[in-house]
C-alpha cells in the first residue's frame, strides 16, 4: 500500500483539509492572540503590583506631608494631599523639645551589645547543631524549634523574674543596670540559630575533613572557614536583630524606671505634644517626631536590604 503527501496541502483532520496559506494563517492568529494575551496579563500584573505599592507607600507619605502641615490644616475636614504652607519649622521644634540625642544613645548602645551577643550565640550553636557530632543533638534541636511556637510575650514573666532576681530592676536602678536588663534576656535566638545553621549545613563536610587532615581544631575552623562562608547570613542576622532592638516597646518599658534609661520608640511614645493654651494634640510636631525616628531605620534596610534578602534566599537552599 503507498501513501501520497500532496505538499499543497496539510491534513489537520479526517475531515479538515486545509491549503499551506490557510494553515498560516490560523497559526499566526494563535499567536497573535497568545501575544495580546501576554500583554494583558503582564498589563494586569503591574498594575496590582503598583496598586498593593500604593497601598504600603500612602501612609508614609501621609506622616511626612502631616509633619510639615499646621494643625489647623490637619484638624480640617477637607484633607490635603500637600501642604498650604509647609511647616519646617515642626521639625525645629521637636528637636527642642524631644531629647532625640539621649534615647538614640540608649537605643545604639543597647543594639550594639545585644547585637553582639546574639551573633555569638547563634554561631557557636549553629556550629554545635551543623557540624558536631553528639549524642541527642537531632533531639535538643528539635526541641529549640517547638519553643518558636510559643509567643514571645508568654516569656515576658520568665524574663522579668530572672531579671529581678539579679537585681537589675527596681528602686535605685543605674543606667548599666537598665541596659543589662535589656540586652541580656535576648542574647539568643532560636530563629536565627535555624537561620544559620541551615547556611552551615550548605558548606561541603569535606572542607571540614580536610581541615581536620591539617591540624586544624574546630575552633579554627569555625572562625577561619564557616564565619566567612556564612557572612551573608550574619549581615542579615544582624541588620534584623538592630531592626528589632530600634522597634522595642513593651520589654524598655516595663524594666525602666527613668525614661532617661529608655529606649527611642519610648521616647516617643512618652512625648507629649499638646498645646497648653487649648489642650490639643499638636499631629503636626507628633508626626515630624515619627518620621525623624523612622527614616534611619528605613536607609536601613534600603542600603542593605540585598544582604537580608542573599543571606535569607542562602539559608534556605538546603534543610
Amino acid at each position: 500500500m503507498k501513501t501520497y503527501i500532496d505538499f499543497k496541502t496539510v491534513a489537520v483532520n479526517d475531515d479538515i483539509v486545509l491549503s499551506l496559506e490557510e494553515a498560516g494563517k490560523t497559526v499566526d492568529a494563535i499567536k497573535r492572540g497568545e501575544k495580546i494575551s501576554r500583554i494583558v496579563m503582564t498589563i494586569l500584573t503591574y498594575i496590582f503590583i503598583l496598586a498593593l505599592a500604593l497601598l504600603v507607600v500612602f501612609p508614609f507619605y501621609w506622616m511626612i506631608i502631616t509633619s510639615l502641615k499646621q494643625n489647623d490644616e490637619i484638624r480640617a475636614t477637607v484633607q490635603t494631599f500637600f501642604p498650604n504652607i509647609v511647616m519646617w519649622s515642626n521639625y525645629v521644634h521637636v528637636l527642642q523639645v524631644f531629647d532625640f540625642t539621649i534615647y538614640m544613645r540608649n537605643t545604639i548602645i543597647v543594639a550594639i551589645f545585644s547585637t553582639i551577643g546574639t551573633l555569638l550565640t547563634t554561631i557557636f550553636a549553629a556550629f554545635a547543631f551543623a557540624r558536631l557530632r553528639f549524642k541527642g543533638r537531632d533531639g535538643v534541636f528539635a526541641i529549640f524549634l517547638m519553643t518558636m511556637m510559643i509567643p514571645g510575650e508568654m516569656m515576658v514573666i520568665s524574663n522579668y523574674i530572672t531579671v529581678a532576681s539579679f537585681g537589675w530592676i527596681g528602686e535605685g536602678q543605674t543606667i548599666i543596670q537598665a541596659y543589662a536588663a535589656m540586652i541580656v534576656p535576648f542574647w539568643t535566638s532560636v530563629f536565627y540559630i535555624y537561620l544559620l545553621r541551615q547556611n552551615f549545613k550548605q558548606i561541603p563536610n569535606e572542607l571540614y575533613l580536610a581541615a581536620k587532615v591539617d591540624g586544624k581544631s574546630d575552633w579554627s575552623f569555625l572562625w577561619r572557614v564557616m564565619v566567612p562562608l556564612a557572612a551573608p547570613t550574619l549581615i542579615s542576622i544582624t541588620i534584623l536583630k538592630f531592626m528589632g532592638t530600634w522597634n522595642s516597646y513593651v520589654w524598655p518599658n516595663l524594666v525602666t524606671n527613668e525614661s532617661s534609661f529608655r529606649l527611642i520608640s519610648n521616647g516617643l511614645r512618652g512625648s507629649s505634644f499638646v498645646d497648653v493654651d487649648s489642650g490639643n494634640v499638636e499631629y503636626g510636631y507628633q508626626m515630624a517626631a515619627t518620621v525623624l525616628v523612622t527614616v534611619p531605620l528605613f536607609l536601613l534596610f534600603v542600603f542593605f536590604r540585598k544582604y537580608i534578602m542573599r543571606g535569607v534566599g542562602r539559608a534556605g537552599i538546603k534543610g
